[in-house]
């Protein structure tokens, strides 16, 4: 199967701020690491009709980063309470949902002029506060820390990440993170399934066809096929995916366009970087650090034998995640 990627991955397994903290660089002073985005302005929120979550504040972008909500509380108007959650979303303009485990405690009379706060660890590229005040008008508002450390070589270090990445999955067949192929096929096969490369499958888009005339049929799922994941859809698939025939169907039987007539669309990759196994990023890591220490052609005999050892630590990592069928 030919496959051509059509929408590539937002995320990395690996963030820009998890290298530079494993590689130990950092802009080089305190301040220069730390942004801090004001999300919710500060002052007297009033009670939210119908106990909704009125109080919203404005999206951050936190894709790659590491990001701690802070909210910060003044004085509760007596028997005033305040509720506070994380939303995230994919675009600035959202929809926005909450973000599981992003609840802050309930802040009341008793624990009020205090600033509280909780670290960000979701997927999404964006994030903002959502808050409900009941029975008094009480003063707060919220902001977004992010360590966002920028070094002059921030573009050398996302280039050796993104090469490592694509070493990492060349060797183990696999896409890490969700991205979008069409695979061309040119004729559908004698047994009753179509393995999907790159395993992770999380779902089949479309299969179409053409045949001699150029005229393309769609087929249906469910009734023309069905679709194999193999593991629970939150991991994103981990095996290889399949196409399966539903019992009593056969494949179309029509004589096919001469040239790449059969094209299936497919999502596959892990969804969040948090699925990706730890050996796999550890063997990112080793790849980065070797390619940072050594920007050139190593020439001495020293520096040859320790990438060996290097390029067997990171085959050892990640040959437990090796899809053989269609690993280099």
């Amino acid at each position: 199967m030919k496959t051509v990627q059509t929408v590539a991955p937002v995320l990395l397994p690996i963030s820009l701020a998890e290298l530079k903290s494993h590689l130990r660089i950092d802009s080089g002073t305190f301040d220069g690491n730390l942004t801090l985005t004001q999300c919710l302005s500060y002052g007297a929120k009033g009670i939210s009709a119908g106990g909704a979550y009125t109080h919203v504040g404005t999206g951050v972008d936190v894709l790659g980063k590491q990001a701690d909500v802070i909210v910060h509380h003044g004085t509760n108007g007596d028997t005033g309470t305040v509720d506070t959650k994380i939303q995230e979303a994919d675009v600035l303009t959202g929809p926005y949902n909450d973000w599981t485990g992003g609840a802050f405690a309930q802040v009341t009379t008793a624990n009020d002029n205090a600033d509280y706060k909780k670290q960000y660890t979701g997927s999404k590229q964006y994030i903002r506060t959502a808050s409900k005040v009941l029975l008094a008008a009480c003063e707060f508002g919220t902001s977004v820390l992010v360590n966002e450390a920028t070094t002059a070589e921030d573009d050398l270090l996302l280039e050796k990440l993104q090469s490592a990445i694509e070493d990492a999955e060349d060797f183990t067949g696999r896409q890490l993170l969700t991205a979008t192929y069409k695979g061309y096929l040119c004729c559908f096969p004698t047994k009753d399934y179509i393995e999907l490369p790159f395993g992770n499958l999380q779902s089949v888009t479309s299969i179409t066809y053409k045949d001699t005339d150029g005229t393309e049929t769609t087929m249906i799922e469910g009734t023309d096929y069905l679709v194999e994941t193999n593991v629970a859809a939150v991991l994103g698939g981990d095996q290889v995916g399949r196409i399966v025939l539903p019992y009593g169907v056969s494949w179309p039987s029509v004589t096919l366009y001469p040239s790449n007539p059969i094209t299936i669309e497919f999502v596959c990759g892990w969804e969040a970087a948090d699925y990706v196994p730890s050996k796999i990023k550890q063997a990112i890591m080793l790849m980065v650090a070797d390619r940072y220490a050594d920007r050139g052609e190593p020439i001495i005999g020293t520096l040859v034998s320790a990438e060996s050892r290097s390029t067997k630590a990171v085959h050892n990592l990640l040959y437990a995640h090796k899809l053989w069928s269609f690993a280099c």
